[in-house]
Parts: C-alpha cells; sequence; structure tokens
C-alpha cells in the first residue's frame, strides 16, 4: 500500500469510527457489533503505526469515547476516568503479559481477572464518607453529572461504612474518593421491560447496555426509578488521603487490587460477583476460561474477561497511554454466532402500528438453543446490511438475549437473491406507511387496521390486562375477522348467538368465555389502566396510578401536577397520560367502559398499620413455588404493603426461592440476604 493510498484508507476509518463512536456512547443506537467495531478500529491503529506521518495524534484510536450530551452539567474528573486496550485473542493477552514480564523482570506477576460488565461507566465520588457526585465517563476528563439518575438506583450506598480518614479499624474512609465502576440492568429486568413491550406491540430493545445507557441520560430522575438499573464497583480514582497500608488494620486493604475488591465490600459497596488472584500467564488463561463458563449465571451481561496487575505500585509503574493504562487489558468473549439461510421476511404490525421485520431462519443451534427468527430490527438496518431472501446470514445473540441478523455471507448468495423492498403500504390493511420526523420506526397510522385491533385486544385481556381466560389469539383473531370486535369495547358486546355460530359443540366454551368477559368487567384497576395501552406505562406504574386514583374516570381527569407528585411518574409518563385521555376516541372508549358496567376493583386501602405489615419491605422472587404462581404471591407481598423487585442486592428484605432456583438465590446467600421457602413465606403472612 502506498502512502497516498493509506491515507485515503486512513481518512476513511476515522470517520467510520467517529461516526460509530457517536452512535454508541451519545445516542446508544450502534449500528454494528462489538467485534465489528474493534475490527476497523485495531485496522486504523496498525495504518497509523505502519505510517506515523498520518496524524494519529488527532486519531479517535487515542481518545476515549466521548459520551457527553446536552442537558447535563459536566464535571471535571479529579484523576482522569480512561479506557481499556481490548482482543480477542489469546495471543494478544499472552503479548501483553510479556511486556509486563519484560518490565519488571519477574515471570510470576500477580493479576485479578474480573468480569468485564457491558454497562455504562461511572465515577462515585464520596466526600467524608457521603455520595456528593455521580459522574459518567465523558471524554475521560469530564463526564455528565448524573448524580440524580444515579440516586434511583437502590443498591448505591448513599454513605460509606466507616467514619473518618481512618475511622473503623477494617475499613479505612478516606476525606476523598473517587469510585470507579459499571451502571447495568440485570438481564431480568431487561427481559421484564421487553416482555411489557412484546405485549404492547411496541419495538423490543435490543440488549441490557443500550437500554441502560438510553436510561441514566434521561433528563427526568423519574423516569430513570421505572427502570430498574443496579451499579457494581471496582476501581479507585483520586484518593485523599492515599489509600497506603495502615499499621494494625484487619486485612491489608489497600495495597492490591484483590485487597480494593475486599474494601469495597467492607465500605458497604457493591462489587462483581466473582474474580481471580492469579500469577503467571497460565493461571491466568485459565481463569478467563473458567469466567468464561461461568459468567452466563451471573445477573449482570458479562462479555470478557479484564486483567490487571494486581500490586498499585506495579500499575503506577507500568503507566498509561493518553487512553488506556499498560497495566490491564479486556479480553472479550467473541460472541457465539451461527450461519443458516433467510427463508423469508415477516413484517409484523404492532398495537401502535409499528412494523417490525421479523426474519423466519432455517432453525440453528446458538448459544444452547434453536433460533429459527431472529430480529431484523428496522427498514433502515436491512438496507444498511442488505439483507436478502435466500441469503445465508450470520446470527448472534445480541447482548447474548435477543437473537439478530448482524451480517450476510455475501461468498454463499444465490444469484437469483434480489434486493429486499419494505413494504410502502401495511401488509394487514393496505394503508400506505408513514415514517415520523425523528423516528426510525416505519408505521401503519390506520388505528381500525385489523392487525394493531388484535394486538390491542390482546394486550387487554392478557395476564398483565384484565386478564380474560378463553380469549387466546385464536380466538380473537377470529373475532376480528368476523368483525365482531373492532376494539376493546366490543368485547362487552358480544352475543352468545354470535358465538354460537363457531362451530359444534360451542356451547360450553361459549359461556365459559362469556362468564370470564363479565368477571373481567371487575378486575383490578391497575389491570384496566396497564391494558389500555397507554404509553410508557407499564404494570408498576399501573398499581402507582390505581392506588392514587382509585378510578378510571378520576384518572382519565387527574391534572398533571397530581401526575407528578406520584414517586417514580416524571414529565414524559405524566404527558403520556394527558394526552392519551385528551384524545376524544380514548375519552369516549372510558365512558363506553362505564356504561356497559366495567367497574374495576379499586385497591384495598389498609384499614390499620397491621395490614400493611411488610411496607418498606422488598422480595425478590426465584425458583418455582410447590403451590403459587409468582403472580400470586406477587399479590400478597403487593397486598401487605412490600413490593417486589427483579434483582437481589443490599437492600433487599427477603427472597423467596422454590425450585430451580438460579443465581439470585446464590446472590442472596452471598449479601446475607434472608431466604425463605413458600411454607416459611406463608406461615410469616399468617403471623
Amino acid at each position: 500500500m502506498t502512502p497516498a493510498e493509506a491515507q485515503q484508507r486512513i481518512s476513511e476509518l476515522r470517520a467510520q469510527v467517529v461516526r460509530h463512536d457517536e452512535l454508541y456512547y451519545r445516542q446508544a443506537t450502534p449500528e454494528i457489533m462489538d467485534f465489528e467495531y474493534d475490527r476497523l478500529k485495531r485496522e486504523l491503529a496498525d495504518l497509523e503505526a505502519q505510517f506515523p506521518d498520518s496524524g494519529a495524534t488527532d486519531s479517535p484510536t487515542t481518545r476515549v469515547g466521548d459520551d457527553r450530551l446536552e442537558g447535563f452539567v459536566t464535571y471535571r474528573h479529579r484523576q482522569p476516568m480512561q479506557s481499556l486496550d481490548n482482543t480477542y485473542s489469546e495471543g494478544d493477552l499472552r503479548a501483553f503479559q510479556q511486556r509486563l514480564v519484560k518490565l519488571f523482570g519477574r515471570e510470576d506477576l500477580g493479576y485479578v481477572v474480573e468480569p468485564k460488565i457491558d454497562g455504562i461507566a461511572v465515577s462515585l465520588t464520596y466526600e467524608k464518607g457521603r455520595l456528593v457526585r455521580a459522574v459518567t465517563r465523558g471524554n475521560g476528563i469530564e463526564g455528565d453529572d448524573i448524580t440524580a439518575n444515579a440516586r434511583t438506583i437502590h443498591a448505591l450506598a448513599g454513605e460509606l461504612k466507616g467514619t473518618g480518614a481512618r475511622g473503623t479499624k477494617g475499613a479505612p474512609v478516606p476525606d476523598f474518593v473517587e469510585i470507579r465502576g459499571e451502571i447495568y440492568m440485570s438481564l431480568a429486568e431487561f427481559q421484564r421491560i421487553n416482555r411489557e413491550r412484546e405485549e404492547a406491540g411496541e419495538v423490543l430493545f435490543a440488549n441490557p447496555r443500550n437500554l441502560t445507557a438510553g436510561t441514566i441520560k434521561q433528563l427526568d430522575a423519574r423516569e430513570v426509578a421505572r427502570r430498574k438499573l443496579e451499579v457494581v464497583l471496582y476501581g479507585l480514582g483520586f484518593c485523599e488521603p492515599a489509600l497506603d497500608q495502615s499499621e494494625g488494620a484487619d486485612v491489608d486493604l489497600t495495597g492490591t487490587q484483590s485487597g480494593l475488591h475486599r474494601l469495597l465490600k467492607a465500605w458497604g459497596l457493591l462489587t462483581v460477583e466473582r474474580f481471580w488472584t492469579v500469577r503467571g500467564t497460565e493461571e491466568t488463561w485459565r481463569a478467563v476460561q473458567e469466567l468464561d463458563h461461568l459468567r452466563h449465571g451471573f445477573a449482570y451481561a458479562t462479555d470478557g474477561a479484564v486483567i490487571k496487575l494486581d500490586s498499585f505500585a506495579q500499575q503506577r509503574e507500568a503507566g498509561s497511554t493518553t487512553k488506556a493504562p499498560r497495566w490491564a487489558i479486556a479480553y472479550k468473549f467473541a460472541a457465539e454466532r451461527a450461519e443458516t439461510r433467510l427463508n423469508a421476511i415477516v413484517v409484523q404490525v404492532g398495537r401502535t402500528g409499528v412494523l417490525t421485520p421479523v426474519a423466519e431462519l432455517e432453525p440453528v443451534q446458538l448459544a444452547g438453543s434453536t433460533v429459527s427468527r431472529a430480529t431484523l430490527h428496522n427498514r433502515d438496518e436491512i438496507a444498511r446490511k442488505d439483507i436478502r431472501v435466500g441469503d445465508f446470514v450470520q446470527v448472534e445473540k445480541a447482548g447474548e438475549v435477543i437473537p439478530a441478523v448482524v451480517g450476510v455471507n455475501l461468498a454463499r448468495r444465490p444469484p437469483e437473491c434480489s434486493a429486499y423492498v419494505f413494504p410502502l403500504q401495511c401488509p394487514a390493511c393496505g394503508t400506505r406507511v408513514v415514517q415520523y420526523e425523528g423516528e426510525v420506526a416505519v408505521r401503519c397510522p390506520n388505528v381500525e387496521c385489523p392487525a394493531q385491533i388484535r394486538r390491542r385486544v390482546q394486550h387487554f385481556a392478557s395476564k398483565a390486562g384484565v386478564d380474560v381466560e378463553g380469549l387466546g389469539e385464536a380466538m380473537i383473531d377470529t373475532l376480528v375477522e368476523k368483525g365482531w370486535v373492532r376494539g376493546i369495547v366490543d368485547l362487552y358486546r358480544l352475543r352468545r348467538d354470535d358465538l354460537l355460530t363457531l362451530g359444534k359443540s360451542v356451547e360450553k366454551s361459549t359461556d365459559n368465555l362469556l362468564a370470564a368477559i363479565e368477571t373481567s368487567k371487575h378486575a383490578d384497576l391497575w389491570r384496566f389502566i396497564n391494558g389500555l395501552g397507554i404509553t410508557h406505562v407499564g404494570v408498576a406504574a399501573a398499581k402507582d396510578l390505581a392506588a392514587k386514583f382509585g378510578s378510571l374516570k378520576t384518572l382519565a381527569e387527574a391534572p398533571r401536577d397530581e401526575l407528578l407528585s406520584i414517586g417514580g411518574i416524571g414529565e414524559t409518563m405524566a404527558d403520556a397520560i394527558i394526552a392519551h385521555f385528551n384524545d376524544p376516541l380514548n375519552q369516549v372508549l372510558v365512558d363506553q367502559l362505564l356504561n356497559l358496567g366495567v367497574a374495576p376493583t379499586a385497591p384495598a386501602r389498609p384499614a390499620d398499620a397491621g395490614a400493611a405489615f411488610l411496607a418498606g419491605r422488598t422480595f425478590v422472587l426465584t425458583g418455582t413455588l410447590p403451590t403459587m404462581s409468582r403472580e400470586a404471591a406477587t399479590a400478597k407481598i403487593e397486598a401487605a404493603g412490600g413490593r417486589v423487585s427483579g434483582s437481589v442486592s443490599r437492600k433487599t428484605s427477603y427472597v423467596l426461592a422454590g425450585e430451580d432456583a438460579g443465581s439470585k438465590l446464590e446472590k442472596a446467600r452471598t449479601l446475607g440476604v434472608t431466604v425463605l421457602n413458600e411454607e416459611e413465606f406463608l406461615q410469616m403472612l399468617g403471623a
């Protein structure tokens, strides 16, 4: 390659990396997988090393990706918050260690191997033991102040255990300390949010990391609180006075990375679930492989291993570049990927009219399960990747959760494959689709679209809605096709004579369905609120609204300031609720429901303090209970004033565990959280 050709390629690569940095760090909507991005950046770095006159000092390879956004106050880190060099190669990992062996002149260097959490980097500042600030990495020098949002993380300690600069003997608390870590969303919470979106016919989030990034940068902390974020801490920034070894301390907490983990726990902070203290390259590699085997049981997405020199003194001697320390490296696990044929692209129409393309695949084994369908995200993604029916495509589990088509094997493309043309009309009703300014989604604007009606009715009648037994997808399809149901209100107008025409010997099933629909008229109020499909309102918000307003009519007329007075409901959700009930069609819907005898059951108000004896207690459910469903257990907890969370933390009061309990049970035991079986739980309620 000539210098001129190299300069041209370098310019192209820099432009691509800058664009992908913007999408990843600021917009939380990356277009390519980490491996593809890292390959581009490695190619750029290699060319810059080969052609040093290319102006590499102003290259994205020398800078930390910048996550700062307008709307946030920035704050300067007392000590720069660097990124990490990373590799997918065992050889590169060993080369990294050999450079350190050469520097220190010894083979048996001590390392710590930690899980690499796929979240959002954060720096927490504690002054005199109290949390005063949370800041994103930003550009490494300064980041966005997200303190208000970070305080919604229930597991985040507002105060460190210990007092004074040399406080408690085993856990000295400095006057000023920056503690670095990662904000993440548990896989359970991510799946909960996506289940709600799927029931609502909305586009699913791709992976926990993107959702975390979008959530933590909300301008309203109450909106952030609705999505239960978590935090894990593992690093040290500026500290005053320095954490040198205290004479007579219970444990050497201050001279090593492994000691830092013990210190963080002593301070009452959550650190990584597991780390390995090893010596030499062979022990390091065995620890990395063991982590790869165990990581699927962790509560957070783990996309690699971080290898660090254990000794702080050796870390200081090894030093850093402008971007990353020379004493640490991230070994990233290659995402499991499979190749299979794309048989068809099916475009689904959601409750809100969004058209979502789904790949129908030749079944293939991927990450321990058989995959026959995968997301294609949206129209723009299909065009960008030039995905065609008949192609052999690479499928990967995005964030190890949702299968996604990530690329095409052009070498195997059959000659008859033609470019895919996204529908210009809704596949369900034929209405011309639209794409509103600022949105990626393509929508059908016809609210009478049969597909939208089906999804709205399905959402309303689901277990998270008014829970009409016997009203499954097949029956809803039939009712819509017959024209008997054109909206949720029509469920309460169904006629027995019409239903009896659907087949022979249907009297019993017809009577059961009509009885279930009649029973649903008195379902809990929160079920009606959630079933209405108000934008941004899920089950938790619906329960809060039901408890506050007590009736559909009162909620429909609620002023904005009363909505905002509810903890966890912010401006975005309040505006969505008001907009929903200001829509004349929705106003008519509420009136029609009430006129047809719908009388939702308002939440019971405790007669005395004893009726709410679980107030302030948080439960986490895991495994299969012998006689109760999770829904039934949740109802009992909430009726007694408690709340149910999806993840275990130090603030969890009890874990209710059944058979096949997994990582939540292990974490509860590690944190010393009380674990109950069903019998003990019922005894508690009886007492």
